[in-house]
């Protein structure tokens, strides 16, 4: 997840560039870096670190005065940040210069191809691959060595480019990932979000997937992939500058909500090719994965609840025993630690106390230690022996919605893994697995068009005193986050247990017209949670199901029904915990909260 920003017209761009990166830096923040085209020649400045170093670096240089350039701020996914693999890349010539966002999948085959013909790389990065294809396709139309070069990538990227053989002109391609341009009077800009040209107009024209443009200070033209001509409407866009920055949504943690789907794909991709599990930033070797014996996950709050979607899983696919802790307990407990053990720890941000003086712990016994976290560099990452990014982005609301649906994705991989090593599945399984992990974005987008339904329950709910959540197997974590989520935002007194616990004190609490949520999706216990449905009824609550596609008959045991699509058993959580999301959103809109600053909360905690 990375910003784009690019400029053509008649104005200088230098600050106008680096305007529109801090309207995106939300998008990134590892390293960022201008090309400019100025009297034939690129000049390109870049730096490692937020926007101020960037910012102290053009203060050295001085503006050039170039009207024509490309911005770029980093969400580093392939290479350490630094400034060889901050944005823009060139080709070989120094004449070509691109910013991308997103992940190109077969980027390590193209490397060496390009390398054998000759091509010397600069970075890291998936990205530099793609200034060379252009660089290799270029015989004095730009647009056409992007559009050879579109067909030999496999991902979901958008990127612009600029020659200094071709002055005046950007051009760029966009497949699974924002592209807008913004029409002035006499220039046009480029963006991945229209925040970082709001300030300088409201015209709008999208670019959709497979489409090819060239924008110039005067014009610009959209092609499909055979170079056929496209009409785009332009779009007016009335949004005032904090609306912008919510990308048109009225909270942040409504857009959070919504960027899921691209936050999923974002974290799976690369990661599952075929049958394979690469997951090339874990950094223990084979042989270490297959001696693992037991598994301890640590974990606080929402993180916890995805550690726990962990534990089934692990348990199910890698048939390694698992343990799970809240991170401040565990240090306290002289829990049983060998070098065949392997320590997971889960943390958005990386930077979670308790989780990281747990992780410490851990590894001081000589056990193997993997952080599951968002930040690149953060602490957590120091304190491990290996690393998983989720790639969700940034978060702006307290309320985790996003990242833990990327921490249950990233850690559904590491359970893959290590089956892998051990042999428990067999290779057609994880290939069926990992095939049916990459359509869950494009599931949950189709789910998330249906949201109105999830608004009807919660109006009919939201004045209730009491919340009861339940869940078996799988969904007991899935009921435990979405209580969470309920009580984090709308402040209404909420229990979550696992169902086959209720009647051992929980059902005390039910009146008539209780809600109870029950996580009822398909699955091997299903039979025993409408026996618990059936309890919750007898004494006149009212049901409120999650439930698979296509399962009718739980109309007739349930009051309201939240209907996800159907994935297999271990997968269900990616999509069953999003309308716990919107209900306890929905609910505290109702009762007019603000949403993304709940009382009491901060997003990172850094304190035991």
């Amino acid at each position: 997840m990375c910003g784009i920003v690019a400029y053509v017209g008649a104005r200088p761009c230098t600050r106008l560039l680096y305007n529109g990166l801090r309207k995106l830096e939300y998008r990134g923040y590892d390293s960022a870096g201008l090309s400019v085209l100025k009297n034939g020649e690129l000049e390109t400045i870049r730096s490692v670190g937020n926007l101020d170093s960037l910012e102290r670096e053009l203060e050295r240089n001085g503006d050039s005065g170039a009207k024509v350039g490309l911005g770029h701020t980093r969400w580093a996914t392939h290479g350490r940040p630094s400034v060889e693999n901050a944005h823009p890349h060139s080709d070989c010539t120094g004449r070509i210069s691109i910013v991308l966002n997103g992940i190109i999948e077969n980027y390590t085959g193209l490397r060496q191809q390009l390398i054998g013909e000759g091509h010397e790389f600069t970075s890291e990065t998936d990205a530099e691959v793609v200034s060379h294809l252009i660089e290799k396709h270029y015989s004095g139309d730009l647009l056409e060595a992007i559009r050879k070069t579109y067909g030999e990538l496999e991902g979901h990227f958008a990127f612009c480019a600029i020659n200094s053989d071709q002055p005046g002109l950007i051009a760029g391609a966009r497949k699974e990932c924002p592209l807008l341009i913004g029409i002035g009077e006499g220039e046009s800009f480029i963006a991945s979000a229209i925040p970082a040209f709001l300030a300088e107009t409201r015209d709008v024209m999208p670019l959709d997937d497979g489409e090819l443009f060239v924008a110039t200070a005067d014009k610009v033209e959209i092609f499909d992939l055979d170079r056929q001509p496209l009409d785009r409407e332009i779009t007016r866009v009335d949004w005032d500058e904090d609306a912008a920055e919510k990308a048109g949504f009225e909270t942040f943690m409504r857009k959070e909500i919504f960027e899921q789907p691209a936050a999923l794909t974002d974290t799976i991709s690369g990661r599952l090719p075929g049958g394979d599990v690469y997951l090339e930033e874990m950094a223990i070797p084979d042989a270490d994965l297959a001696a693992i014996d037991k598994i301890y996950v640590l974990a606080c709050g929402t993180s916890y609840h995805a550690g726990l979607v962990g534990r089934y899983v692990i348990e199910r696919w890698a048939r390694v025993p698992v343990e799970l802790d809240i991170a401040s307990e565990f240090r306290y407990r002289d829990p049983v630690l060998t070098p065949s053990t392997l320590v997971i720890g889960i943390s958005q941000s990386g930077e979670t106390a308790d989780t990281l003086v747990a992780m410490r712990q851990a590894r001081e016994t000589g056990s193997k230690v993997l952080a599951i976290t968002n930040i690149m560099g953060s602490q957590a990452t120091r304190d491990a022996d290996g690393i998983l990014y989720t790639r969700a982005g940034l978060e702006i609301g307290v309320a985790a919605t996003k990242t833990h649906l990327a921490q249950i994705a990233a850690i559904q991989m590491v359970a893959l893994r290590l089956a892998q090593v051990k042999g428990t599945l067999a290779p057609e399984e994880i290939g069926a697995i990992s095939a049916e992990m990459r359509s869950i974005p494009a599931l949950l987008e189709r789910y998330l068009k249906t949201e109105s339904a999830t608004y009807e329950i919660a109006r009919r709910h939201y004045r209730q005193p009491f919340f009861l959540y339940l869940g078996r197997g799988i969904g007991l974590p899935v009921c435990l986050e979405g209580a969470l989520k309920l009580k984090e935002i709308s402040y209404i007194p909420t229990e979550a247990y696992a169902a086959g616990e209720m009647k051992h004190g929980p059902i005390a609490l039910l009146e008539k017209d209780s809600p109870v949520v029950v996580i009822a999706t398909d699955g091997h216990i299903y039979d025993k949670v409408i026996s618990n449905i059936e309890e919750v009824r007898a004494r006149e609550a009212t049901v409120i199901a999650v439930a698979s596609e296509g399962n009718d008959s739980i109309r007739n045991y349930s009051d309201d029904v939240m209907y996800v699509p159907k994935v297999r058993e271990m997968l269900s959580p990616l999509l069953s915990v999003v309308p716990l999301q919107l209900l306890a959103y929905h609910i505290a809109r109702l009762k007019g909260l603000n949403v993304d600053q709940p009382r009491n909360l901060a997003k990172t905690v850094t304190v035991e």
